[in-house]
């Protein structure tokens, strides 16, 4: 099988002698970027640019906290890297814990599932053509954390056994939970390498992907951040509720009007979360989320999205959904949920933020 080579750096590297990396048959590094919802790595631009000047497939990755915002985590890393990606420029987010868990806390599967779908989604309306993927433990794979079809990028380290390219590129592929990962990460010291399962011709080929033309403009998204200024209470047996969001920090693309359900307006394509508080819903029991359409008019509704659940914790229950779409002309997003409680369920707190691409 034909192979190729690469290595990764952070700030934790000084930066890199890259003519000495290609003569050992390296094609490809990649830089990490970012982490978090605010921070960047302080040697990113100086090794993204040597990466790029030295002529290898050039990466970047964002270390991610899955218990905190998609879309916010999402926007930092474009911010990160918009100076630097182009055709030929791949994108992968870091998807594994610290040992501590402080990066996973209070998140399940599901949900961590939910997290990446939507980073990546955003990062793709960010990039459009470019490849995105995953760097991701076995364990993340086996417990279901990332979805079908992403490029992977697989970290297992055999040891003093495999240290080296050549001996790497003897192993069989790996295929962590029936998956199979494009690149493997085989060796962490004394700097990270990986082997790529394609030729240096095929990677930089799949690199460069469809994307267009490099001076074709690639759209920034505008900013969407809504709550509600009071809490209220969704009544016993009482239908679906479209959340009002009486708060309005921001609205770039202009669709919210004024304590208003809808956030959103086609055509448009939007990615982020909506985050609750809520108090009065019994241990295990539901409440539903869900994406609901309406008409210009706003008074059909014309087609409803997928069912989130937030499951009762006793006391206040914290959760949300990933909030992930394109709407066609002349249809408008609201959120609407609904409890199934013989007593009245309070929402504390309702916090919207969205990232949204207007399409003509």
């Amino acid at each position: 099988m034909a192979t190729s080579r690469g290595v990764d750096v952070s700030a934790y590297q000084s930066p890199q002698n890259w003519a000495d990396h290609k003569k050992d048959g390296v094609s490809f590094a990649f830089a990490k970027a970012s982490e978090g919802a605010h921070t960047h790595d302080t040697r990113f631009a100086t090794h993204i640019t040597a990466i790029k000047a030295a002529g290898l497939v050039p990466g970047a990755y964002h270390f991610a906290w899955p218990n905190q915002n998609p879309a916010t985590e999402a926007a930092n890393y474009i911010a990160a890297v918009h100076p630097y990606a182009g055709k030929g420029f791949t994108h992968w987010l870091d998807l594994e814990r610290y040992e501590d868990g402080r990066n996973y806390t209070g998140r399940s599967a599901a949900q961590i599932n939910a997290y990446t779908t939507a980073w990546l989604a955003a990062v793709r309306k960010a990039f459009p053509g470019q490849r995105v993927g995953v760097y991701t433990s076995g364990d993340d794979l086996a417990k279901g954390h990332v979805p079908a079809g992403v490029p992977l990028w697989y970290p297992a380290y055999p040891g003093a056994s495999c240290d080296t390219y050549a001996e790497a590129e003897k192993r069989p592929q790996p295929r962590p939970s029936g998956r199979t990962p494009m690149f493997w990460q085989f060796a962490g010291s004394p700097l990270d390498r990986s082997v790529c399962y394609l030729s240096a011709a095929e990677l930089r080929t799949w690199a460069a992907g469809d994307a267009p033309k490099e001076d074709d403009p690639m759209p920034l998204p505008l900013y969407v951040n809504l709550g509600v200024a009071e809490p209220f209470t969704l009544a016993p047996g009482q239908d679906w509720d479209a959340i009002e969001f009486t708060t309005e920090w921001t609205d770039e693309p202009g669709h919210h009007a004024t304590g208003g359900s809808v956030f959103a307006r086609g055509p448009a394509r939007f990615v982020g979360q909506l985050s609750l508080v809520v108090e009065g819903l019994p241990p295990g029991r539901e409440l539903q989320m869900r994406q609901s359409e309406v008409d210009a008019s706003g008074k059909e509704y014309v087609q409803d999205h997928p069912i989130f659940e937030l499951v009762g914790t006793g006391g206040s229950t914290f959760g949300g959904m990933p909030v992930v779409n394109r709407l066609a002309k002349d249809r408008q997003m609201r959120i609407r949920i609904k409890a199934f409680e013989d007593t009245p369920v309070k929402i504390v707190s309702a916090v919207l933020k969205v990232m949204t691409w207007k399409e003509s």
